[in-house]
């Protein structure tokens, strides 16, 4: 028989049959010490899970665990599932941070939770300061993965404990699946306790993260005839009869639970553990749980039997002064009821902090509950919320046992519902807001405040089930007499709930209808607005050039006074931009449409208008204005703890406006990280389509076709046509990825199918979409006629909007299509164009070809003047293909590259230059590491970074250093 004795044990009684688990443990908690010393050990995993049904030690293993933990002197962080706790959002987190936040004051609280103090505070249970906010469910979790990681590191190394995890709520439960892989690079180990059989489907993540980790988690096992025996033994001592003991085993079953609870009565009643005890043996055995634990408990006196039902319905621990007030007893009687029920083993001994009391066991708090009689504890959860609510407490404390009664039609209960309710969306609990205003809505609610509700439930459910946000909308439009302003919120939400759910076609038909019926003027403008943002976003619009010619009209008719009117004016400016309109009409209605202030993070209106007017000063070749509202737009979604999609597409096309610019290595950071937030996102389908489209088209510019193409098949993109307009075009991305492959006959039908449907709806701008460029280098090997045709029309075009970056390139395509001598001053002018604009790639790809023409046609000396420039551009941009290209167009025409000039290594860091120009002076590898107190691994990832950025190595480097030094060198 194995056994350990667990010396920390409040009752000092032995730990049986857990020699594998306490092995386990202490290996863990040695790991976690020789990680924080820095001893150079792999740890096997950060993670320890127990699991077992109801009795059969895994808290004893928990607490163990607390008190190893303690003897290394690490620090603890705990919390515990409960079963009448799952209702409240964040409630194991909570009990996890709050200790180390209690002591801090507001100021420091602040201080310390940063710019995430406003969108945690409510899941950590703190007095929100300003407005209240409602942060989106994915900010949340990344807002307490920085507050745990903050902690950790502050009070390193901790072990954070984890009991009865099968009770904890959907949110803690999810915020702890997606922390847990964080585990193996901080200074902290998880310990945690479950019954697997009772997890939630919302644990079912964090079971598959416990069950990957080699024996984890460990599976308790019941306790032999042997161990039995011995726990009787140690109460009764060492002449209890082997057939007792046996028999004691038998009617427990082995669970370790209701052995020690059998032994403690047994010795209680001095019973010696003969065969002449059976009866009375069993008769105690039926007594720890179930029925006869009932039976039990009603043999005390009254107060104490009321006193404990009470307990029963308020959760453990809970708090003995609300627990004698809801039970209409006096300080002594309430005193006296606790002094019996540890008597009896149903509360524990002890003393809390807090002054809270707990059962012994969940077990006996369960049986307990469910034996009070249906009408008696409805009574009892209508006397907790009351007297919560009294008492001050949140609504969601009280609301918590209103969930637990019938409904009886109380306009003060749907009232706590509905705040509650509010408190679990700005603590980013979706799906605890939506069981809230579901329960309010059954009560019922008063007439006049259903389609409130629907409203507000509808709102619950968008991120969660955009279906069912439908139908609560629909729903509340049937309602009469709803305020003019709720009534424009609910068709606004409802149009954006149909889009989602990828009926774009109802969407604009709804809001059409909205704005027909409207009388108020200023409701039917913002019914127009929707109609209109959701029009253009179809694919599959009937009459685009009659919305556009309507659209024009109105915006004529509005001095763009009020928000609705800005809209308008922001709307023309996007459209006359998609139609190829002189650029200064479109920038004209944009400056407009900003002219008073557009939110990004208006919830009632959506931010598809004010991310179109930033665009249309990238596209007319304003791109530091673009950039100017895009910084702004994006702060507020972060402030304002939105870092869903709308973060995704803020930094996607964040990174696009670098990529236009030029800037592909920040293009390509930025893009990526859109491309990850949307992927964490549900229904971000959008937003990861925008993202694959900018990150292929950079990737291409960078030279990097493979990359390009394992992402593109990853996401099978270019195999589905998206239902809403998606910029860059996928399907002309698609295609240029095919020409980049050397794919031209397979990219002629994508393309022309893109310009037919273009040209269907009267979207004639290059700039936006450029697909005449790819067709005419498509067609040029078979029809060469027709290639020349779409140039031209594409250079006409990019002239009727009047942006000079897509003039050049439109030029420059132009001049590729027509090759020889024709074409050197088309790249001429191309190259003026270029020079002229933002576009610093486009001009760089301009200045190669225009040099490389130029070689071709015997004008060496200007031809390297170009391509010098050209391959200098193209480093600064981080166009790799395209200097490389440049390198040899020099090659060829019998010239070598000039040194890089100084000043371009500005985009080194300070270690890459350092690492640089160590090496480039001969000195080995381990002496650079360690001066610059790196690993040799990453001296060479800092040189391979100064080639990607410069496009030499550390030898060239320290060349153009030393040909060109700066000043005081």
């Amino acid at each position: 028989m194995e056994q350990e004795i667990q010396q920390s044990n409040p009752e000092n009684r032995p730990l049986l049959e857990r020699r594998r688990e306490l092995r386990a443990l202490e290996a863990a908690l040695a790991e976690l010490r020789y990680a924080v010393d820095g001893v150079p050990r792999a740890r096997s995993s950060g993670l320890l899970a127990f699991t077992g049904s109801a009795g059969l030690g895994k808290t004893a293993l928990v607490t163990q665990a607390r008190a190893r933990a303690a003897a290394h002197g690490f620090t603890v962080f705990s919390g515990r599932g409960g079963e009448k706790d799952q209702q409240l959002a964040f409630h194991v987190v909570r009990q996890l941070v709050q200790p180390s936040l209690a002591t801090m004051d507001s100021d420091k609280l602040r201080s310390a939770l940063g710019s995430w103090y406003d969108i945690v505070s409510a899941a950590l249970g703190l007095e929100a300061q300003g407005a209240a906010q409602v942060p989106d469910p994915l900010c949340v979790r990344e807002g307490l993965d920085w507050v745990m990681t903050r902690l950790v590191v502050r009070k390193a190394p901790v072990v954070l404990l984890l009991d009865d995890l099968h009770w904890a709520d959907t949110e803690s439960l999810g915020w702890l699946a997606s922390f847990a892989p964080r585990v193996e690079d901080l200074p902290l180990l998880i310990v945690v306790a479950y019954r697997p059989d009772e997890l939630p489907p919302e644990g079912d993540a964090f079971h598959t993260l416990a069950s990957r980790h080699g024996k984890r988690p460990f599976a308790l096992d019941r306790l032999s005839a042997d161990s039995v025996t011995q726990i009787i033994r140690n109460e009764l001592g060492e002449d209890a009869e082997d057939t007792f003991c046996k028999e004691c085993w038998s009617v427990t079953g082995g669970n370790p639970f209701e052995a020690v609870e059998l032994a403690i009565r047994l010795g209680d009643h001095q019973l010696r553990g003969t065969e002449r005890d059976l009866s009375a043996m069993r008769e105690f055995a039926a007594t720890v749980k179930g029925p006869r634990l009932h039976e039990r408990l009603q043999r005390l006196d009254t107060k104490t039997v009321r006193f404990a039902q009470t307990a029963a319905v308020l959760g453990s621990p809970f708090s003995p002064q609300l627990a004698a007030s809801i039970a209409v007893l006096g300080e002594e009687d309430a005193a006296q009821a606790t002094a019996n029920l540890r008597a009896a083993r149903i509360l524990a001994e002890g003393h809390d902090p807090k002054g809270e009391l707990e059962f012994v066991h969940p077990l006996i708090a369960t049986s307990i509950y469910r034996h009070i009689r249906s009408g008696f504890r409805v009574l009892l959860h209508n006397l907790a919320a009351e007297s919560l609510r009294t008492a001050g407490s949140s609504p969601t404390a009280a609301a918590r046992h209103l969930l637990e009664v019938p409904c009886e039609g109380k306009p003060e209960a749907v009232a706590c519902l509905r705040e509650a309710a509010r408190e679990s969306l700005r603590a980013g609990a979706t799906e605890t807001a939506r069981r809230l205003l579901t329960r309010a809505l059954q009560e019922p609610p008063l007439p006049e405040d259903r389609a409130a509700i629907l409203y507000e439930l509808a709102c619950c459910t968008f991120l969660i089930e955009p279906t069912a946000t439908v139908r609560h909308l629909r729903e509340a439009l049937t309602e009469s007499d709803i305020d003019p302003d709720l009534h424009a919120s609910i068709v606004y939400t409802l149009t954006q709930a149909l889009a989602h759910t990828d009926q774009l076609a109802e969407a604009a038909t709804v809001a059409a209808e909205e704005a027909r019926k409207a009388v108020n003027p200023r409701v039917k403008l913002r019914m127009q607005a929707d109609h209109f943002v959701w029009s253009m976003v179809r694919t599959d619009e009937v009459d685009s050039p009659a919305h556009s010619r309507t659209l024009t009209r109105l915006a004529e008719q509005l001095p763009g006074r009020s928000l609705e009117e800005r809209c308008i004016m922001g709307l023309r400016a996007w459209d006359s931009m998609k139609r190829g309109e002189p650029r200064e009409t479109s920038l004209t209605y944009a400056e407009k449409a900003l002219d008073g202030g557009m939110s990004w993070t208006d919830e009632n209106r959506g931010f598809e208008v004010p991310v179109s007017v930033a665009l249309v000063f990238m596209y007319g070749d304003q791109p530091r204005r673009a950039e100017e509202l895009f910084n702004k737009g994006i702060a507020e979604c972060v402030g304002k703890g939105w870092r869903g999609s709308h973060l995704a597409l803020g930094q996607t096309l964040a990174g696009y406006i670098r990529y236009r610019r030029g800037c592909l290595a920040e293009a390509e950071d930025l893009v990526r990280e859109g491309l990850r937030i949307a992927e964490k996102v549900d229904g971000a389908v959008p937003a990861r389509w925008f993202a694959l489209g900018v990150l292929i088209q950079t990737l291409l510019a960078r030279g990097r076709i493979t990359e390009a193409r394992q992402l593109a098949d990853e996401f099978a993109y270019g195999s589905v046509v998206p239902n809403a307009v998606i910029y860059p075009d996928p399907r002309m991305v698609y295609a240029e990825l095919l020409l980049a492959e050397g794919r031209q006959t397979d990219a002629v039908p994508l393309l022309t199918a893109v310009g037919a449907w273009l040209d269907k709806r009267a979207w004639r701008n290059p700039a936006w979409c450029p697909w005449q460029f790819g067709l005419a280098s498509a067609l040029v090997p078979t029809a060469p006629d027709e290639a020349l045709r779409h140039a031209q029309d594409a250079v006409k075009r990019a002239r009727d909007f009047g942006a000079a970056s897509v003039i050049g390139q439109s030029l420059h395509k132009l001049a590729e299509v027509t090759g020889g001598p024709a074409a050197l001053d088309l790249y001429e002018q191309a190259v003026d164009h270029l020079e002229r604009s933002p576009a610093a790639y486009e001009l760089a790809r301009a200045l190669v070809g225009h040099g490389a023409a130029l070689s071709r046609n015997g004008r060496v000396q200007k031809a390297a003047d170009r391509l010098y420039q050209g391959l200098e551009g193209a480093v600064h941009c981080g166009a790799e293909a395209l200097a490389a290209r440049a390198r040899e167009e020099l090659s060829a025409a019998g010239m070598r590259p000039l040194p890089l000039r100084y000043a371009q290594t500005d985009m080194l860091t300070a270690q890459e230059r350092k690492a640089a120009e160590m090496t480039g002076q001969g000195r080995p590898a381990s002496e650079v590491a360690k001066e610059l107190r790196i690993t040799e691994q990453g001296v060479r990832q800092r040189l391979s970074s100064v080639y990607r950025k410069l496009g030499t190595d550390a030898a060239g480097l320290v060349a153009a250093l030393e040909a060109c030094p700066p000043p005081g060198r």
